[in-house]
């Protein structure tokens, strides 16, 4: 008995350590391709997601890139949401996998619960905007300001797993769907 015990603690030490490690993914991550860096990341807590970001307080800019998991047909979006919490009043940042192996990324206002989702100009400036697939998983890369809420933003996340047209389509309406959001300060973290 004492024998197992002492085979068995050393490979539940090892398994924790992986788990806790494997948990991490957010400050571990290396950006493939690009010499691209973060000083702030955040593993959200729904959709597999993360937000890796450098907030430039003399610009009142925030450089984002946005990745989850995510597989073809599918969509996924991150978003501002200047004027309250939740989905609707979001300004967006949308990505989807073209059937010929290439990235679309575009913004898009959300003004309701059944959003067109076409590409639409924000109430705030992004520049730089691609996106990127690999390894399933979907990245959004943007420069957004000069924001004019502050350093606290409520920001909402989504992902999504079908299109038609170019256009993403409903995502799920429950469990972490419907709980991707929070208050996020970009100067702090």
């Amino acid at each position: 008995m004492a024998t197992t015990s002492r085979t068995i603690l050393p490979f539940c030490v090892l398994i924790s350590l992986f788990l806790i490690s494997s948990a991490q993914s957010c400050s571990n991550y290396t950006f493939s391709g690009t010499e691209k860096t973060f000083k702030s990341c955040r593993d959200l807590p729904y959709l597999q997601a993360h937000l890796h970001w450098n907030y430039i307080a003399s610009t009142r800019k925030v450089d984002i890139a946005y990745r989850a998991t995510q597989t073809s047909p599918g969509w996924i979006a991150w978003a501002i949401n200047p004027t309250g919490e939740g989905m609707v009043g979001s300004e967006a940042l949308v990505a989807f996998l073209n059937p010929n192996g290439s990235m679309t990324g575009y913004t898009t206002q959300i003004d309701s619960y059944n959003p067109s989702m076409q590409p639409r100009a924000l109430r705030f400036r992004v520049s730089n905007i691609r996106a990127e697939y690999s390894n399933d998983e979907m990245i959004i890369f943007a420069v957004i300001g000069p924001l004019n809420t502050g350093t606290t933003v409520n920001h909402v996340w989504q992902v999504g797993n079908s299109l038609s047209d170019d256009i993403p389509q409903m995502h799920s309406t429950s469990g972490p769907n419907i709980q991707s959001m929070e208050q996020l300060d970009l100067q702090s973290g």
